[in-house]
């Protein structure tokens, strides 16, 4: 799924829009709130105007950094979580310099690409999801969020009954 949409993405330097596919979830009114909510601006990248309703795209003459609202919402994971600017997002790393970061605790969910390669034109996800947070966060309510680490370290282990 994800190669079809990165491809689409990077043949975008002969046409003025990004096709994008949109999520199964893209019709929500959050989503469409999410949009209206964006910046024209993500670490330095002007945005881009995409084909599909409830996505948006940020870079050129490539497209640097996309986004997907409505994406499905991610259940309980051993993945990595961060919070930023206060909006808990899932980190997959796994093709690595192309970062897929995906909001953890908000219904509908939001994906968002982002090429941190340098040597490519890449930039700073953490840049990329502090700019977007506002957006999301204030159009999408939070139903849970990352667990820290350290409250699992405090919490108190069972003790077996003595006998």
């Amino acid at each position: 799924m994800l190669l079809p949409i990165l491809a689409a993405a990077l043949l975008t330097g002969c046409t003025p829009k990004v096709p994008l596919q949109a999520a199964p979830a893209a019709t929500d009114t959050a989503c469409a709130d999410v949009v209206v909510n964006l910046p024209e601006e993500v670490a330095g990248q002007l945005s881009r105007e995409t084909d599909a309703q409830g996505t948006a795209a940020w870079g050129s003459p490539d497209s640097t950094v996309l986004m997907r609202c409505g994406v499905e919402v991610p259940g309980p994971t051993t993945a990595r979580c961060i919070g930023v600017s206060g909006v808990d997002w899932v980190i997959d790393d796994s093709r690595q310099p192309l970062m897929t970061y995906t909001t953890y605790g908000r219904e509908p969910a939001v994906e968002v690409f982002v090429n941190e390669d340098p040597d490519d034109g890449g930039i700073s996800g953490s840049s990329v999801l502090a700019a977007l947070s506002d957006a999301i966060g204030g159009s999408i309510e939070a139903t849970g969020g990352c667990t820290d680490p350290a409250e699992l370290l405090t919490t108190e282990a069972p003790v077996a009954p003595a006998g």
